[in-house]
């Protein structure tokens, strides 16, 4: 009875509007009232949280996207991309998940990814004549590989909370990312040969345009590729790999590019900062509110129930899905790394769950969270950017979203498409 109103407080506050970060400070700040606990441990365990070597990664990819989206580096490999598939029918839909996953390797971010392909790609669609939900559920669906592709934000916080191995994590999302990839891309063609595309495409695909196209998204491909080879390799650390790509990013814009004045390098950094505060301060909410509910014994408490009511893991993982994609209609993926998974993850062991596949389990269904609505952001992202109609975005990405769930399905029955390249590794 006791955790059912403290967890009802909580999604009620949440629920409310007031902002998550503040939300769990405040419910952490209460509980340590309740039981009589001096309030002069907040302060250290609220700014403890961010002593992480690997949060440390966070700001510097942060950095990096906005970095890439204004210096307009999207528009290079789009067009690369486009030369090569554009022979194809729904040539250009194909181009612009092909580049959501390449930028997804450099960001982390899905909104970012978001924003930096659809500039780009939803205009060129559009005035090819491609149907407006294909669209816009494309590019919505397509940006959602940006946190699932190494590196990703909310892999590097999984990490954290649970204190794997970020090298593990990054390493098991490239199985299940180059399987979504391939997944969007079959929808993308059989789409287009329904009439979500036109049966014409006028493509440039001489010889001098490969070339000269090639060469301009050669940079951003071998960044990406450092990055990822550099990790598995075993050369660098996430964050180090992080601090690589930021090098060779600023490099790449400012001496050889040269699209990034030092006004667009200062919104960069504000703007990353920004957002990078918002985060640490629900990561250190999460942690007092998390210190503060262990004092109820609220997780261990549900761990009993789950063992006692759940007896087999794939109930406890349906379960799961029910549960995320309830509160992935309301709660941002960071925060519902942060508020969930503390309470679920003592129930792991008793169900011989993997804690690497679990989090390659929870990143797909915060995938989903970014396309449902109402609070869907990478919908919202979208609908900013093409100026559409809110209801053609959602109806767009009902087909991905289906995919993304039965990717669910096949990595649950075939768990070694997440484990194999991480435990090869070593």
């Amino acid at each position: 009875m006791q955790a059912f109103l403290i967890l009802s407080a909580l999604f009620v506050l949440l629920f409310s509007g007031i902002p998550v970060g503040l939300t769990l400070t405040a419910m952490g700040t209460v509980l340590f009232l309740l039981k009589g606990i001096p309030l002069a441990g907040i302060p250290e365990e609220f700014l403890g949280s961010f002593n992480s070597f690997i949060l440390l990664a966070v700001p510097i990819f942060l950095l990096t996207s906005n970095i890439l989206l204004r210096a307009g580096v999207a528009k290079d490999l789009f067009d690369a991309v486009q030369r090569w598939v554009g022979d194809i029918r729904g040539g250009v839909a194909v181009s612009t998940i092909i580049s959501c996953g390449i930028f997804a390797a450099i960001s982390g971010s899905s909104v970012a990814v978001a924003a930096m392909i659809g500039t780009v790609a939803i205009p060129e669609m559009t005035r090819r004549g491609y149907d407006p939900r294909f669209v816009m559920g494309t590019l919505a669906a397509g940006a959602t590989l940006g946190i699932l592709i190494p590196p990703s934000i909310p892999l590097i916080v999984y990490a954290s909370v649970t204190e794997q191995s970020t090298a593990s994590m990054f390493l098991a999302g490239v199985g299940p990312g180059i399987l979504l990839i391939i997944a969007f891309l079959v929808y993308c063609v059989v789409k287009s040969y329904l009439g979500g595309a036109p049966s014409t495409n006028d493509a440039d695909k001489s010889s001098g345009s490969l070339l000269r196209t090639s060469l301009k998204a050669f940079p951003t491909i071998a960044i990406a590729f450092t990055m990822i080879g550099g990790i598995y390799a075993g050369v660098f650390t996430p964050t180090e790999s992080a601090a690589v790509g930021l090098v060779m990013t600023l490099i790449y814009v400012m001496a050889f590019r040269r699209s990034l004045g030092l006004a667009e390098l200062h919104n960069a950094l504000f703007t990353a900062g920004a957002t990078t505060a918002n985060l640490l301060l629900i990561i250190g909410g999460a942690n007092v509110f998390g210190k503060a509910i262990l004092l109820y014994r609220i997780p261990f408490e549900i761990s009993i129930w789950i063992s006692e009511n759940i007896a087999t893991a794939g109930i406890f993982i349906l379960v799961v899905v029910v549960l995320l994609l309830v509160l992935g209609l309301f709660l941002e993926g960071i925060a519902m790394i942060l508020i969930v998974l503390p309470v679920l993850l003592p129930s792991l062991s008793s169900h011989g769950i993997d804690p690497i596949w679990f989090g390659i389990f929870f990143v797909i269904m915060i995938e989903l969270a970014l396309i449902t609505p109402p609070v869907g952001m990478n919908l919202f992202v979208i609908q900013s950017v093409a100026k559409a109609d809110l209801s053609e975005v959602i109806y767009g990405v009902i087909p991905y979203a289906l995919i993304m769930i039965g990717l669910v399905a096949l990595i649950y029955f075939f768990p070694q498409i997440v484990l194999y390249i991480p435990f090869a590794r070593y």
